[in-house]
C-alpha cells in the first residue's frame, strides 16, 4: 500500500463508528508499528482561550479545540501551516507545508511563520495493518489533502467539500444523505 501521510481519510457513508462516522482524518505518521492521524471536522464546546491562552492569537477560527480522534483524549497536539514549511526541532512535518507542532514551543517563536494553527484533544490510532484492512474493506476513502483541509472555517461541512472536489463517482458521495432510512 503507498504512503498515506499527509493523505486525508474520508469515512464512507456505512462507516457507522460514532468515533468515525463521517469523519475526515488527517494521517500526520504511518511506521510499521502503525498510524496516527487527527479528526480534523469535529470541533469540541471548549474555547481555546480557557484551556491554551497563549496559542490563541495563532489559531484559525474557529478558536476551539477540536476532537483528534478517541485515543489519549488527555494529549493535545497541534497542526499548523508554515509559510514555507518548517524543519528542526518542535515541527514534525506532515506535508511540505503542514505538520505537528510541538505545544512546549514558546509561540512567541512562530509569529508571522504560521498561516494557520489548530489544537487537537486526542488523536486517531491503528496498530500495524489494522488501518490497511479498514481500506481494504472499505471503511474508508483515501484522497488527497489540499494544506486549508485541516483549518476549515466551516468543519462541520469538511466531509462534503473534501468528498465534492473529488473527480468522478467518488463526488457524488458528498450528497449521500446521513441516514438513508429517512429517504
Amino acid at each position: 500500500m503507498e504512503p498515506l501521510v499527509g493523505r486525508l481519510l474520508v469515512a464512507m457513508p456505512a462507516l457507522l463508528d460514532p468515533n468515525f462516522e463521517r469523519s475526515v482524518v488527517l494521517i500526520c505518521q504511518q511506521t510499521e508499528a502503525g498510524a496516527l492521524g487527527v479528526i480534523l471536522n469535529r470541533p469540541l464546546e471548549a474555547e481555546l482561550a480557557e484551556h491554551l491562552p497563549e496559542w490563541q492569537h495563532l489559531a484559525s477560527d474557529p478558536p476551539r479545540i477540536f476532537e483528534g480522534g478517541p485515543v489519549q483524549r488527555e494529549v493535545a497536539l497541534a497542526i499548523g501551516h508554515h509559510e514555507a514549511g518548517a524543519e528542526g526541532e518542535g515541527w514534525t512535518g506532515v506535508t511540505p507545508e503542514l505538520g505537528l507542532l510541538d505545544l512546549d514551543r514558546d509561540p512567541a517563536d512562530l509569529w508571522g511563520e504560521l498561516r494557520a494553527l489548530r489544537i487537537f484533544r486526542g488523536y486517531a490510532g491503528w496498530s500495524s495493518g489494522q488501518l490497511e484492512r479498514e481500506i481494504e474493506e472499505r471503511g474508508w476513502f483515501v484522497v488527497d489533502a489540499v494544506p486549508s483541509d485541516p483549518f476549515s472555517g466551516q468543519p462541520e461541512r469538511l466531509w462534503e467539500q473534501v468528498l465534492r472536489r473529488q473527480h468522478g463517482p467518488l463526488a457524488m458521495y458528498a450528497t449521500f444523505p446521513p441516514d438513508p432510512s429517512l429517504n
